[in-house]
């Protein structure tokens, strides 16, 4: 397998496409996602461009795909950042010209179901940023969070080292975004945990592969953009978990699949995002929230202990649905040292 390769980056002043690979919610909710256009221009110096589909909702797959091809096509736009995940990106993919793509990287950012774009990606050889997404991050009520907008300053334009470190706060619990009130001020913090190690007697350096548990679930039982588990021997795992908030069972099980495939196995180290444990549906409170994460974590290590049991692992890293978050590059290099308990990534 050739290693992925870093797209050239953006700088300021540059135009930076805004897209809507899955979701159109920005026609419906334009707050945050006005917000986060915002703060792209005055805190990133960067000029969204907007797309057909950026803010309709229902567009077919062919049109999202159409979006898709004009961004990366276009030699005067340098990045290519997603306004929200969704649920329906695996309908996309089928339309998407791997050739033109590959003839044109450029830096993508998105996470939750922009997974299965990340995968895409991955798959042509281009490293991809798994994060920072326009509604949420960029738009987050009140103020970005500092260490997230510290973590995507770093991924946007450099290409150097950055060190991931633990979050001293971390938030689970949203407002209605339908509520201006709810851009008064920030969301309310907790203080958080450290990371929790586990098999932490050794260094790990790889590309990294991974992403939404439940996406890539899809991706596993669809047989999309999955390439033979011997193939993904060395690299990085991280995973982490959305607001729909899957059961503890239901992680275990994907993970066990992962297992009867060949696949964990394959990955000498795994980290494994703070999970989200609240959400509109289930407005979990503290404690209840608490062991919501101490039974996914029992769940994860569970299915390693079965399936990779010398596989390394680091629990509640900041990625994913997690306020505060870290940007992850996406088949870039991840360096895991148990022994100092570090985590470095190359943006």
């Amino acid at each position: 397998m050739t290693l992925p390769s870093y797209p050239a980056k953006p700088r300021p002043g540059d135009r930076v496409a805004v897209l809507s690979p899955s979701s159109g919610l920005p026609g419906i909710l334009p707050v945050p996602h006005e917000l986060g256009l915002r703060r792209l221009r005055e805190e990133y110096g960067l000029e969204p461009v907007e797309y057909p589909c950026t803010r309709k909702m229902g567009s077919s797959p062919q049109e999202r795909a159409a979006d898709i091809h004009a961004a990366f096509a276009d030699p005067g736009i340098k990045a290519v950042i997603a306004s929200i995940g969704g649920d329906d990106m695996i309908t996309v993919l089928p339309h998407l010209d791997r050739e033109l793509l590959r003839a044109n990287p450029k830096p993508f950012f998105g996470y939750s179901d922009c997974v299965n774009l990340l995968v895409f990606l991955d798959n042509l050889g281009i490293v991809g940023y798994h994060g920072g997404s326009v509604m949420v991050e960029l738009g987050r009520p009140g103020a970005m969070h500092p260490m997230t907008a510290d973590s995507l300053r770093a991924a946007l334009f450099t290409h150097e080292a950055y060190e991931l470190t633990p979050a001293k706060e971390s938030g689970s619990v949203n407002r209605r975004w339908e509520d201006p009130r709810t851009f008064d001020h920030e969301p309310d913090m907790l203080p958080a945990d450290g990371w929790t190690w586990h098999n932490a007697d050794r260094v790990v350096e790889g590309t990294s592969w991974g992403g939404n548990l439940e996406i890539l679930a899809w991706l596993l039982m669809a047989d999309r953009e999955m390439r033979p588990a011997a193939e993904y021997a060395g690299r990085v795992l991280f995973l982490e978990t959305s607001e729909e908030l899957p059961r503890a069972e239901e992680v275990y099980r994907i993970l066990r699949n992962m297992g009867e495939r060949g696949l964990l196995k394959q990955f000498p180290a795994l980290l494994m995002g703070r999970a989200k444990n609240w959400s509109f549906d289930r407005p979990l409170g503290a404690e209840d929230g608490e062991e919501y994460r101490l039974l996914q974590r029992q769940a994860v290590l569970r299915a390693l202990d079965e399936y990779a049991p010398g596989t390394m692992a680091v629990f509640d890293v900041d990625l994913g649905h997690t306020d505060p978050q870290v940007v992850i590059p996406y088949g870039g290099q991840v360096r895991v040292d148990g022994v100092a308990r570090r985590i470095v990534v190359a943006y």
